[in-house]
């Protein structure tokens, strides 16, 4: 059924994005991406999408979301906020509404494209306790969605329940292991591939690449 269906994915340029994107054109006669600039405080990220899609032969739609940046300050678009998380407190990476906006305007999208398929990289497994990661926010918001619309969205979410390391062995089964790995943008210091090092989002993506490199024999080097 879903080889004759059209989908949209939601795509930043990172590791679970460009995974997703892999998947989604494993499943899907059709595929399209769409990436949000909402001021990050690197313009890379967006470059890196396009750089992408483009490679992948993937029609790509960049739409300007800066009014989040007015909205909810955060570390993603604000250079003087650093990139912690306290104790009992969501890490100032979070961007209140974030999810919810970009599923909205890529469900418009979808429609207005043709497709009933939206393919987000949202994960409950390895997160960092957003609430808009949540399987419990993406069934409530894909029953709105079609409701708003009248339309039958379906909202994809094949990372939901892997973590990172499961995360790569999935890559890793769609043939795409090592472009995610080289071409990937996650760091939040917008360094490509395996990123500066430091940062929560480079920490936990090299946590599951050393963990899926042990457990599937293919070595440190491969």
């Amino acid at each position: 059924m879903t080889k004759q269906e059209k989908a949209v994915v939601v795509f930043s340029g990172g590791q679970d994005s460009t995974t997703c994107l892999f998947w989604a054109k494993e499943r899907f006669a059709e595929v399209e991406a769409v990436t949000f600039d909402y001021g990050q405080r690197h313009k890379r990220e967006l470059e890196v999408a396009a750089e992408i899609a483009k490679e992948l032969g993937v029609k790509h739609h960049v739409l300007d979301m800066s009014l989040l940046n007015q909205l909810a300050p955060n570390a993603l678009t604000r250079a003087d906020i650093a990139i912690e998380q306290k104790e009992g407190e969501l890490p100032t990476t979070f961007v209140d509404g974030r999810n919810l906006l970009f599923l909205t305007f890529a469900a418009v999208l979808a429609k207005q494209a043709g497709a009933k398929h939206i393919v987000t990289g949202v994960c409950e497994t390895d997160f960092s306790g957003y609430p808009d990661c949540r399987d419990v926010f993406i069934k409530s918001l894909n029953v709105t969605l079609n409701l708003a619309m009248d339309y039958p969205f379906v909202i994809d979410t094949p990372l939901m329940w892997l973590n990172k390391e499961q995360t790569w062995e999935l890559a890793d089964r769609l043939g795409a292991f090592d472009f995610v790995r080289e071409r990937t943008l996650t760091c939040y210091n917008g360094v490509v591939a395996d990123g500066c090092g430091e940062c929560p989002a480079c920490k936990l993506r090299k946590r599951g690449l050393d963990d899926y490199l042990a457990s599937s024999g293919r070595g440190a080097h491969s």
